[in-house]
């Protein structure tokens, strides 16, 4: 659990992933010598923040976003959502601007007309467009790991651990996918006029729900705010039925990920999101229990090496 300690301290919120994805690059320079394959990596002008590791010849890519959510400030301390944070009093916040480093809290002040202003306590008006994110606070028991931004680093962990075992396939790392995407249709649109690639694995983080348990085994969504194809769902619950990977079904009225980003583009992908569960959602303290994740990093093994 280091590399996602590590993964989880480094700031990223969406619009901001330079430092994540420069810390991503240089753990793939460093790891894969070790790694079956060693994969090209694609960035650069026309990617933004984003890139790709491309392993020998790919039928299949894994979408990880690696970008969170977060707070950006405004006017007189003021604070405005990065993507859909959990608004809690007293939650820890960090950041730096032009006068160093910060470390501050959010604070919820209750107006007399019964709205409320979200502020950042500070002895001074920090610079406006400062990002700023949970406070790290990195939680391990024998059950479960605790931490700010499970959602999304878990997936890029997920991701680079499948990354030891490929012989063929893609992994892409997208940004903004919190704050409603923006990314994957240029990097679809790559995968497709370079390497012929129609299909997508969505490694990303799901929610404990009434139909989804801790401990449960790794989500495969059929429906969230998108509904993937069918016929490549079946696919996919074919492989999974001839393993003993233990998985859940998820049906949802709502949620989104980079396959509803997908979708909503022009390019004819089938795509599956394939998770862990969480609990706290969105929150200082998302929970994930680790026999789910070992599920979801089994599952996306079987399913790299047979889709």
């Amino acid at each position: 659990m280091k590399d996602l300690e590590k993964l989880v301290s480094i700031r990223g919120a969406s619009g901001d992933e330079s430092k994540i994805k420069d810390y991503i690059i240089e753990y793939v320079k460093a790891n894969q010598s070790n790694w079956l394959v060693q994969p090209q990596i694609i960035e650069g002008k026309g990617f933004q923040d984003a890139f790709l590791l491309i392993f020998g010849k790919p039928t299949t890519a894994i979408f990880a976003h690696i970008d969170t959510i977060g707070f950006m400030v405004g006017y007189d301390n003021e604070l405005v959502k990065v993507g859909g944070p959990r608004i809690i009093d007293g939650t820890e916040l960090v950041g730096s601007d032009s006068y160093g480093e910060i470390e501050t809290e959010l604070m919820i002040i209750e107006n007399e007309d019964e709205s409320t202003t979200v502020k950042c306590v500070s002895d001074r008006i920090l610079d406006r467009g400062t990002i700023l994110t949970f406070k790290p606070n990195f939680r391990e028991t024998e059950t479960h790991i605790q931490s700010p931004y499970m959602d999304n680093r878990l997936g890029v962990w997920n991701a680079l651990k499948v990354a030891e075992t490929l012989e063929h396939g893609a992994i892409v790392f997208s940004t903004y996918e919190e704050q409603g995407g923006g990314s994957v249709g240029f990097l679809g649109n790559y995968l497709i006029d370079n390497h012929q690639v129609y299909q997508a694995l969505i490694s990303d983080i799901t929610w404990v729900t009434e139909g989804i348990t801790d401990g449960g085994g790794v989500a495969i969504s059929l429906h969230d705010k998108g509904i993937p194809r069918r016929s490549f769902v079946n696919r996919i619950l074919k492989i999974a039925n001839e393993t003993n990977i233990k998985y859940q079904l998820e049906v949802e009225s709502a949620g989104g990920s980079d396959g509803t980003m997908l979708q909503n583009t022009d390019l004819a992908f089938d795509w599956c999101f394939i998770g862990a569960p969480e609990q706290f959602v969105h929150s200082p303290n998302e929970k994930v229990n680790k026999t789910d994740l070992k599920a979801m990093t089994d599952l996306y093994i079987e399913l790299m090496k047979k889709l």
